[in-house]
């Protein structure tokens, strides 16, 4: 299905302001249709000889619908849009007429135009048409707060018409809520509670409020009931500027345990204050959940921190004892374990800082790849680079990929460029030289991309290459061994070892991205 801007776009005449004020109504305009208890279709003009195009469509919550067909996308002309020729360009709202029948169902027509208001605030031309179709077969006379619903929702309609509806949205809030029906207080001029809905009227309660509502200053009971003397006073002043024609942004209220989320709108059709509409939503148990979240999150950050503090202090105690081992290989093979540890405590760090349980590897990867040169045993001067980028990885992946990525990296430096006259030395320890050509400038490339909830890494130098006869599924030291226990039993991916094709050795990782209903996500 289309966007209402591509319709729009490719259908009509419309300026992007024009399509922008529509874009708003869409986003507000459920309010309206709840409080209308009928459909409400954007109409958008196609020509000049009255034919239209729906544009959006909205269905109550509070009535039933009077189109089971989307009517998005549709044109249609002659008699049958004769309401919305009349308010398209006589610029007022259209109510005449007999109902009419869509199959069994039985509706009434109305014709809303809607203008946008000129940069100095006046009342421009109409540019569209809101049809308020309402579903009749469940007709029968209405009660207080149906009554107060369509009161309030021709107050809306004519504010549409008057180009002020709906207000300016604020930044960084939705349209989603507070909704009509969880709860609505209506206020007069001077800013006294005229109706109030039964699931208003509850969600006072839950802040201390016991008495009927009816009565009211509202703006002075914010103030009373508020635990916070500069939270009510907050929700008062949104108060107040509605009642002044402002559209101020929503505000909470917290007392005896409960929050209540209150959205206050203006209520000024034809330009004259009336007074205002407020929503209220009881988000008691939704701001519970939210302190959870946080409670959670900062107390898993602080366990990676400790994970990585205890690991640091593992890597020091290897570190010390190191030094104090007399035999070369037991030395090397605690140098090796304290790289081992640095990695890993390097994802916890970088977990402690995140907001969630996922890391952005690629800095974690131009860490461990600058580590690797500075306490790799060559004479060499290696160059490292990275191609492409990780994104940001879940914690499980992150945690093991470090690893393997550091062993990698440490093999490619150590042994693809040994120190020269150490060949045979080289050869012991698993990596022995190969045939590759060294007369470019030594140099490891790590290079990451992602096809298919795949991560494929290849980490490629341009040193001597495997030696004729290397089994990559048995030969190498500990550290290969490492790699490959890690990415075929906890990446439950796969590795394979080769020769490149300008010379040097290519190891190249495939690595499923989705784990336990969970997929890392690619860099933004």
């Amino acid at each position: 299905m289309s966007t209402l801007r591509d319709l729009a776009e490719e259908h009509t005449q419309l300026r992007p302001a024009d399509i922008d004020h529509l874009h708003r109504i869409a986003g507000d305009w459920q309010l309206l249709s709840d409080m209308s208890f009928a459909d409400l279709l954007l109409w958008a003009p196609v020509d000049a000889d009255g034919t239209f195009l729906c544009v959006a469509q909205v269905r109550p919550t509070t009535a039933p619908t009077a189109y089971q067909d989307d009517q998005v996308g549709r044109i249609v002309g002659g008699p049958e849009v004769a309401h919305l020729e009349v308010a398209y360009r006589q610029g007022r709202i259209w109510r005449e007429g007999d109902p009419v029948w869509y199959g069994d169902v039985p509706a009434r027509h109305e014709a809303i135009p809607v203008r946008l208001r000129t940069a100095d605030g006046e009342a421009g031309e109409v540019v569209a048409v809101v049809g308020r179709d309402t579903n009749l077969s469940t007709a029968r006379t209405p009660s207080q707060l149906e009554l107060n619903y369509l009161t309030t929702a021709d107050d809306l309609a004519q504010m549409i018409a008057d180009g002020t509806f709906p207000p300016p949205r604020h930044p960084g809030e939705t349209t989603s809520a507070p909704r009509v029906g969880d709860g609505l207080v209506r206020l007069d001029a001077n800013g006294k509670v005229t109706y109030a809905s039964p699931n208003a009227q509850s969600a006072y309660r839950r802040l201390g409020y016991a008495s009927h509502l009816v009565g009211e200053d509202l703006a002075a009971l914010h103030r009373r009931l508020a635990n916070d003397p500069l939270e009510g006073t907050d929700a008062a002043n949104a108060v107040l500027a509605a009642l002044r024609g402002d559209a101020p942004p929503r505000r909470e209220i917290d007392a005896r345990g409960a929050t209540v989320l209150t959205r206050a709108l203006p209520l000024m059709p034809a330009g004259v204050p009336i007074g205002a509409l407020v929503l209220v939503r009881d988000i008691t148990e939704v701001r519970r959940r939210d302190r959870a979240l946080i409670t959670k999150d900062a107390t898993i950050r602080e366990i990676h921190h400790r994970v990585k503090n205890n690991l640091q202090t593992v890597a020091a105690l290897l570190r010390l004892q190191a030094r104090r081992v007399a035999m070369p290989e037991a030395r090397v093979a605690l140098e090796d374990s304290v790289r081992r540890v640095a990695s890993i405590a390097l994802v916890h760090e970088t977990l402690s800082m995140s907001s969630d349980e996922a890391v952005e590897f690629d800095t974690i990867v131009d860490r461990v790849a600058s580590a690797a040169t500075e306490v790799a045993a060559t004479e060499v001067p290696v160059g490292m680079r990275r191609k492409g980028s990780f994104g940001v990885l879940p914690a499980e992946i992150a945690t093991s990929l470090v690893m393997v990525l550091n062993e990698l990296l440490l093999n490619a430096v150590e042994h693809g460029f040994p120190p020269a006259g150490d060949e045979e030395e080289a050869a012991g320890a698993g990596e022995p030289p190969g045939a590759g050509d060294l007369a470019s400038a030594p140099e490891v490339v790590v290079a990451a991309h992602r096809f298919r909830k795949q991560l494929h890494v290849t980490v490629t130098d341009n040193g001597r290459g495997l030696p004729a006869g290397f089994d990559a599924d048995s030969g190498g030291n500990l550290g290969l061994q490492i790699v490959r226990a890690l990415v075929t039993g906890e990446l439950r991916g796969s590795i394979e070892l080769r020769d490149a094709s300008g010379g040097g050795t290519e190891a190249v990782l495939v690595v499923p991205l989705a784990r336990g209903g969970e997929q890392g996500r690619s860099a933004s």
